[in-house]
Parts: C-alpha cells; sequence; structure tokens
C-alpha cells in the first residue's frame, strides 16, 4: 500500500501552542488555513484549507486585487498581499472579486 485515505481534506487536524480565534489565519510552512471556530492552546481543532473567505488585505497602501489574482498572506501584517515577499508572503488563494484599495477585505477562495 503506498496511501490510506485518511479524510476529504477541506479541513486539517491543527492543535495549537497557543489559543486561536474563529477567523485566525494560521500558517504552517506554506500551508495557510483558516480557524472556522475559537481553537484552545493544546486542544485539537480543526483549519479550514478550501473554501471562500473576506480576508484582511492592507486599506490604502496601494493593495489592489483583480477577480483571478493570486493572494499571499503576509503573516507579520496580518493581511492578505499581491506579492510572495521574496518568499515571506504564503500562497493563500485567488481573488473571486475585485478589491480596491480603499478597501479592508478581500473576497479569497483558499488554494494550496
Amino acid at each position: 500500500m503506498q496511501a490510506h485515505f485518511i479524510q476529504a481534506g477541506d479541513a486539517i487536524d491543527h492543535t495549537p501552542g497557543s489559543d486561536v480565534a474563529a477567523g485566525d489565519v494560521v500558517v504552517q510552512g506554506d500551508l495557510v488555513g483558516i480557524a472556522k471556530r475559537d481553537i484552545t492552546a493544546g486542544e485539537l481543532g480543526a483549519l479550514a484549507v478550501t473554501g471562500v473567505f473576506d480576508v484582511a488585505k492592507q486599506a490604502g497602501g496601494g493593495v489592489t486585487f483583480s477577480t483571478g489574482d493570486k493572494a499571499y498572506w503576509d503573516d507579520t501584517n496580518n493581511v492578505a498581499v499581491t506579492t510572495d515577499g521574496a518568499g515571506a508572503n504564503k500562497l493563500l488563494g485567488k481573488a473571486t472579486a475585485d478589491a480596491a484599495d480603499a478597501d479592508d477585505l478581500v473576497r479569497i477562495r483558499l488554494s494550496q
């Protein structure tokens, strides 16, 4: 046997070292997920790795998205950005709606 089915893969198990609030974006290496519910430190929870979410973006900093653009997560500033920052920002997914510079959210379809 080369593989054994575990789960559908819409969410992955996650046991955080500190509390995670619903809606928090969690980066683990190159894997990015979003907590759909609060997860207490040391307790098993789940992170969504598929789905469509409204995600924080920098407003007024020249950051715009067109539908289909790649979105990256800036884990330092906790916002979606348009560049990978020389590898520092991790792929979050693709925009499913346009977001103007003044918008503080962008709609993203998660993808890995």
